[in-house]
């Protein structure tokens, strides 16, 4: 007989179940066994003097062991579990559970030792339900656009972009380098001709930042596209991306999202409010007395950023805010300028926080080499420079960690929100 998961069972037929054993109460006469899956629970009751071989299991069983049972789905309006029960005629004992090591209300980095076992709640399993459906909606919102999906090698000869903040390792008999971005294979992709492509995969920084949005391992969702006019034509899209993301994750979990994290979901309008950089910090000034010092204004500061989801709502009654006019310094060198040699692209603040970096890129080789040169790179780009010198349309995009996104969509701390958090004390488990 196939396994039916928990949400499944047929009430009046035979059904075969598998899954923990959360709770368990054995009476002199009945068992009361609640088992679960990760769809659901179900209460299955045995009657000892009926079934005298389950009687014997159950008593063997602790909580939170793993179990199969087969029988009858009966409805019973006395079962708070849905009013409906097993009646199991064949049960087996697939693993038998030690004392919990944990318990649910420990501290994250104690939860965290035992993962394993934290991961077994309804709360955390919705955290990576709500995560597959918010990257499934992207992936399909960008396939419908006719976008392709790459995956860029994370193993490469040369450190990527800046050159810090990386992982060295040896690669045989030399060293080699875990990728801070695809950057610079999105692009290549554009000098391929792939026109418009994305990337969902692991992404790695060498940061000591102790922070409650940051790790030195997460996941990344990235895109690319060719034969762009501006950077606004980036913006568009992942404000529509976002959008539509969002909008299925509400419909089909938002009201548990509410229950459980206590956290509207909210579908954002288009299109997304921006603001220049220099208009932030006088906006923020005027409205709330935050002054940047000098030296600062051409990036925007961690407080700044915090204040920003206050500003987008007081001003525009959004969630998010599109902010350009970032100053040369602050930004990669393959960003494209203008002809004041301002950066053509912005960062994207949700929530009061930073969750993507995009610009327009510069396509024109000898422009792009000056821009490197300008920034102290030389033969550290040299192989990504090389994927200009034989013609490269005009492309832009921008990258958004998937557990970051997932963080601000549930409000709690990066370390809750990822599978297993990457931290610089934490390798394991």
């Amino acid at each position: 007989m196939n396994r039916n998961l928990i949400a499944n069972v047929v009430v009046g037929e035979n059904n075969k179940i598998q899954g923990f054993v959360e709770n368990l109460r054995n009476k002199r006469a009945m068992a009361f066994l609640v088992i679960r899956d990760h769809t659901g629970r179900i209460q299955v009751t045995i009657e000892k003097e009926k079934h005298p071989e389950l009687a014997a299991i159950v008593d063997q069983l602790t909580v939170e062991s793993v179990v199969t049972c087969v029988g009858p789905i009966v409805e019973n309006s006395y079962v708070k579990l849905g009013g409906k029960e097993m009646l199991p005629e064949e049960m087996e004992i697939l693993s038998i559970a030690e004392p919990l090591p944990i318990s649910k209300d420990a501290a994250i980095d104690s939860r965290l030792d035992y993962r394993w076992v934290d991961l077994r709640s309804d709360r955390n399993t919705l955290i990576f339900k709500a995560q597959t459906e918010l990257v499934a909606a992207m992936r399909g919102y960008l396939l419908d656009k006719g976008f392709m999906e790459i995956h860029t090698p994370k193993l490469i000869g040369a450190a990527s972009e800046s050159g810090s903040d990386v992982f060295e390792l040896k690669y045989f008999d030399r060293k080699a380098y875990l990728s801070q971005s695809p950057q610079f294979y999105k692009q290549m992709a554009m000098a391929s001709g792939f026109d418009r492509i994305f990337e969902v995969g692991p992404v790695f920084r060498a940061e000591k930042s102790f922070t409650n949005k940051h790790a030195t391992e997460f996941t990344g969702f990235d895109l690319e596209m060719s034969y762009i006019t501006s950077f606004r034509d980036v913006m568009d899209i992942e404000a529509e991306l976002l959008q539509a993301a969002l909008k299925n994750v509400k419909e089909k979990y938002g009201e548990q999202i509410k229950e459980l994290f206590g956290l509207e979901v909210i579908v954002p309008a288009l299109p997304f409010p921006e603001m220049k950089l220099a208009d932030v910090y006088k906006e923020l000034e005027e409205r709330y007395g935050y002054t940047c010092p000098e030296e600062e204004k051409n990036d925007l500061t961690t407080e700044a950023e915090h204040l920003c989801a206050k500003l987008s709502m007081d001003k525009f009654g959004h969630e998010f805010l599109f902010v350009t006019d970032y100053g040369p310094e602050k930004r990669a060198f393959y960003h494209m300028r203008d002809e004041n040699g301002m950066p053509l692209g912005y960062d994207l603040i949700w929530r009061g926080t930073e969750i993507t970096t995009g610009a327009q890129r510069e396509h024109r080789y000898e422009r792009l080499r000056a821009q490197a040169d300008e920034k102290g790179l030389g033969e550290d780009v040299k192989f990504y420079m090389d994927f200009f010198r034989y013609g490269c349309p005009p492309h832009g995009g921008f990258g958004l960690g998937v557990d970051r996104l997932t963080m601000l969509l549930l409000g709690i701390p990066i370390k809750e929100v990822m599978f297993l958090f990457r931290g610089p004390n934490r390798v394991s488990p």
